[in-house]
């Protein structure tokens, strides 16, 4: 069995150890790789990933307000790449705009979670997603990183 870990793709620092710390809180102890900006998530799913023990990772928590490419075109991105296309991605932003829910699932989001103003909240909001992401959803076999030559 591969290691489960997590991608986060946040540009905001103080969300990033925020969501590191509720991680951390609710006794996940995946590991976690922070990118911050939507070029960097692409680059490093492309590219990176497959140095990483495991491959790809179990779950990706998009912001949508990202430098470079807005989480929306990542998505969009992740979902038209063979290689990535069936990975789980939780869209995880503080918007609240209707417009953002609706396109992150037209696209292909797997979920839209609002970040909790709270710490108390964003614990238990990690916790649970920590929960389903990493230890109930079960995703297939064949989702590791595999390169794709041309």
């Amino acid at each position: 069995m591969t290691a489960k870990h997590i991608l986060l793709v946040e540009d905001n620092p103080d969300d990033v150890e925020l969501t590191l710390r509720a991680f951390r809180r609710s006794e996940i102890v995946n590991s976690i790789h922070v990118v911050r900006d939507g070029r960097e998530a692409l680059d490093w799913l492309h590219g990176a990933a497959s140095e990483m023990p495991g491959g790809l990772p179990t779950v990706i928590l998009l912001d949508l307000h990202l430098p470079k490419i807005d989480g929306l075109e990542v998505l969009r991105r992740i979902r038209a790449d063979s290689r990535t296309s069936l990975l789980p991605v939780v869209i995880l932003t503080s918007s609240d705009e209707p417009s953002d829910l609706l396109d992150g699932y037209r696209l292909g989001a797997n979920s839209f979670v609002r970040k909790p103003v709270a710490f108390a909240d964003m614990i238990e909001a990690a916790r649970q997603i920590g929960r389903y992401w990493l230890g109930l959803n079960e995703v297939p076999s064949a989702l590791p990183f595999r390169r794709v030559t041309a």
